[in-house]
Formats: structure tokens, C-alpha cells, sequence
């Protein structure tokens, strides 16, 4: 498996820039070909920018259907030899053109201890149900939301005056932490799935 990465991102791209700098430091053995939003004013565009990487926005509000615009983004990924796709708060749900594309080779990011609390606010739907341990889940991408083999978890406590915002920053530190290490699992070839398992192979 080549190492060639392509990041997909909507917002500040705060976990792109965690795969960045790991790369930078040599902590990732990886290379960013290109990164993809579907907002043209996202900050993480500009992040990417700074570290060399090619940048392209695709708006999901041109295209006439959610599969016409991931044809486009496989398109963007096709041209630059992308081996694994890393969603990094792209706020998109994933069409079967992009998952199928990828076999167990998308990667995302959920702010809670998934199967829990799947979809928007994770950390709100938290706090709401008054669990006492949330956290964040590393999971491939399949055709369901937040649904896909789980690869790595790493729990937070959650404190009795937690509020949406203060578990965020919490689990956020977290993401950072465990997100590098899934990414490389993948890439070394350490990951075999079976049925709805993500077997890590030593």
C-alpha cells in the first residue's frame, strides 16, 4: 500500500493539522496529496496552505445529488494517487460511490465512545444523558453513519459540571492523540477487518 493521504475537512481542520505536523516531525509516515472541502472558507484550507499541501474546494451545494458531488471529490482524490482518505469534520455523510471506492480505506474521527451517541453533538448527547465516561472512537467508514469498524477508543471522564463545550476540549485532546496512531495502523497494514470487527494485527 502506498502511503499517499487524502484529507477531507468542512471546518478549522484541527485534526488535519495534527496529521501534518506528525508528518513533519517524522512521527507519520505519510504523505498529504491533497486536501478537499466542501466550504470554501474553512479555515483548515489554510492550514493545509502552510504546510505545502494542494488544496481544492468542491461546494456540495453545486451538484445536483450527494453521489454527483462524491464523484467529483473521487475525481480530486483519483487524480493524486490517494490510497486512504481521512475525514477530519467533514460534514458530509459518505455516498457508496466514495465508500465503495475505498474499501475499509476511509478513515473517521467520532467525538464519543461509538456505537453510543452516533451523528451530530456527540458531546452534547453526553453531557444530556448524564453518562460518566464519554470519549473519542477511530473508526473505517462504511455505507451507515458513525457505523464502520471500530480501529482505536480512548475514554474521557466526564465531570459532574461538563458542559457541552468543556467535554469537547477534553475529548478534542484526545482525537489528536488517537487519530496518527490509527492512521498509521492502516497504512502499515495492521488492520484486518472481519465482519463488523477491525482486527489489529501485531
Amino acid at each position: 500500500m502506498s502511503r499517499t493521504l487524502g484529507v477531507l475537512i468542512s471546518g478549522r481542520g484541527s485534526n488535519l493539522q495534527v496529521i501534518l505536523d506528525a508528518i513533519d516531525e517524522g512521527r507519520l509516515d505519510a504523505y498529504v496529496a491533497i486536501v478537499i472541502s466542501n466550504k470554501n472558507d474553512a479555515p483548515g484550507l489554510e492550514r493545509a496552505r502552510k504546510a505545502g499541501a494542494t488544496t481544492a474546494v468542491l461546494s456540495h451545494e453545486d451538484y445536483d445529488s450527494r453521489e454527483a458531488f462524491d464523484e467529483a471529490v473521487l475525481g480530486r482524490l483519483s487524480e493524486h494517487d490517494v490510497e486512504v482518505v481521512c475525514l477530519a469534520g467533514f460534514m458530509r455523510i459518505l455516498s457508496p460511490v466514495l465508500v465503495r471506492a475505498f474499501p475499509n480505506r476511509i478513515l473517521n474521527i467520532h467525538p464519543s465512545l461509538l456505537p453510543a451517541f452516533v451523528g451530530l453533538h456527540a458531546q452534547k448527547q453526553a453531557v444530556e444523558h448524564g453518562v460518566k465516561v464519554s470519549g473519542c472512537t477511530v473508526h473505517l467508514v462504511d455505507e451507515e453513519l458513525d457505523h464502520g469498524p471500530i480501529l482505536l477508543q480512548q475514554t474521557v471522564p466526564v465531570l459532574e459540571d461538563d458542559t457541552e463545550e468543556t467535554l469537547s476540549a477534553r475529548i478534542l485532546e484526545q482525537e489528536h492523540k488517537l487519530y496518527t496512531e490509527a492512521i498509521r495502523l492502516v497504512l502499515d497494514g495492521k488492520v484486518r477487518v472481519d465482519g463488523r470487527r477491525a482486527i489489529i494485527e501485531t
